[in-house]
């Protein structure tokens, strides 16, 4: 894939659509240059914070679950990993 592409006087380029659609990105996001020692400029999606990818692991089909759906969940396994925590602190009989 060498695809071309021109600078504008502002020093803007476009990315190729195959491009922008395999790395999924839109129109506000941010990327990240960096030039390797040969010359080679690596262009990359900047790293997304967790609450920008919130939603994207919603299965097809799937109801979504909010914070209030997750708390007695949440509730029982820190209750089961205390008592797990306590038995491992005890001396073996």
């Amino acid at each position: 894939m060498a695809d071309a592409t021109t600078m504008t006087t502002k020093g803007q380029v476009t990315v190729p659509r195959e491009i922008r659609d395999r790395l999924g990105l839109k129109s506000g996001d941010k990327m990240a240059f960096t030039m390797l020692s040969d010359g080679t400029v690596v262009m990359r999606p900047k790293t997304r914070r967790l609450a920008d990818l919130a939603g994207s692991l919603t299965r097809p089909g799937q109801p979504e679950v909010g914070v209030e759906d997750m708390n007695p969940f949440k509730a029982t396994t820190a209750s089961n990993t205390t008592r797990a925590k306590k038995s491992a602190k005890r001396p073996a009989r």
